[in-house]
């Protein structure tokens, strides 16, 4: 066996096992290897693992001091498969960034700084940079906190979360195709997406078009959702992250529905009215329903409602710089930081509690199964 050390997170809406490079680099295996054998990523159930068998609740970061000017923290994102053996490298997750920023000030490896303490963070997948804003209230770190937000029961400590210049970090425009909204032929009429990346590459299609609304129940959206995953592929093709014919990463492009504000009850039965909010919103995240929205997703979105004619734009525009976005789990609103017309942050406030920090025992990769009885 081989023990790694890790910390499990609450960030936002998902969970993260959260690892220092220090802790994972040189254990006799690679890196992907101790994850998935962590994880117990071959069985759709993780049984044997310590993932959670969601798409939310399989991820990990790993964590290291920074050596850029300005940076505090690097951290790489990982998606861990769930029931294939694979780890999607290709993408960050803003829920994980809330974790890492709290587990910085937790691990000491950034100082509490007032009432609110700064973390700088580099995502090494994707370039990002993110500022995480953690409260510590009388200069320390409090392990809990009263900040709510839509998709957890429970509160935590709060933490602003800020992506600096999130506009073309994959693909280097707003707009990969260079259109406000490309069509795609259907074998009934055509579906009409905005193809953007911001925060990360995601396809966000008119739901009218595909005969949805965007305010579905995560079930409803579901059922709807296999028949719709070609479209996801065609419109990575389009945005120049794969070759036509070649497979696309289930991480990204991120992919959605949007549609205009209506009336829905949210996933623990609070009634939303289409006056509290901008644009429904149901996205889909490693071909599964998501269960509120990642935060990457809330960028693009945000993102989208900026250019003119989008499929967003359609719907809903920012007003006084916030876009109020109607989830399965509630309303999640950004706020828009603009210089001029350009896109320089996203601001989200999020919330984020340490759960358990554990030595995991990790299969060496070597070991020749044994058939019980």
């Amino acid at each position: 066996m081989i023990g790694v050390s890790g910390t499990l997170v609450r960030g936002g809406t998902s969970k993260c096992w959260l690892f220092d490079i220090t802790d994972v680099h040189g254990r006799g295996a690679s890196l992907e290897d101790v994850l998935l054998a962590a994880f117990g990523s071959q069985d759709h159930s993780q049984i044997d693992g310590v993932g959670g068998a969601t798409s939310t609740t399989s991820k990990a970061a790993i964590i290291s001091h920074s050596y850029e000017s300005g940076v505090d923290i690097d951290y790489t994102f990982a998606q861990v498969g769930v029931g294939v053996n694979e780890v999607e490298w290709g993408s960050n997750c803003g829920n994980c960034g809330t974790a890492v920023g709290l587990y910085a000030v937790q691990s000491g490896l950034v100082r509490p700084r007032g009432e609110q303490t700064t973390v700088r963070m580099r995502n090494t997948n994707t370039g990002s940079r993110i500022d995480a804003v953690v409260d510590t209230p009388g200069g320390r770190f409090t392990p809990s906190g009263n900040a709510t937000i839509p998709g957890v029961a429970s509160p935590g400590v709060a933490v602003g979360l800020e992506f600096l210049d999130p506009v073309g970090s994959t693909t280097d425009a707003l707009l990969p195709s260079g259109a406000a909204v490309d069509d795609f032929t259907l074998s009934e009429g055509a579906a009409h997406a905005t193809l953007v990346d911001a925060g990360a590459p995601a396809a966000l299609f008119d739901a009218e078009a595909l005969g949805l609304t965007g305010a579905e129940t995560v079930a409803e959206f579901g059922a709807a959702l296999p028949s719709l995953l070609g479209l996801r592929h065609r419109a990575g093709v389009h945005m120049g992250l794969a070759a036509p014919g070649g497979p696309v990463s289930h991480a990204v492009p991120k992919f959605g529905v949007v549609g205009a504000p209506r009336d829905y009850t949210a996933t623990d039965g609070t009634r939303i009215a289409a006056a509290d909010y901008d644009i429904s919103v149901r996205m889909a995240s490693m071909h599964a329903p998501h269960p509120a929205i990642g935060l990457t997703s809330t960028v693009a979105v945000a993102a989208a409602a900026t250019v003119q004619g989008s499929t967003v734009h359609a719907h809903a525009k920012a007003r006084d710089g916030e876009i109020r976005l109607g989830t399965p789990a509630g309303v999640v609103s950004a706020r828009l930081v603009l210089d001029g017309e350009r896109l320089t942050g996203v601001r989200l406030n999020r919330s984020a509690r340490v759960i358990a920090r554990a030595d995991i025992f990790v299969p060496r990769a070597e070991r020749v199964p044994v058939a019980l009885p």
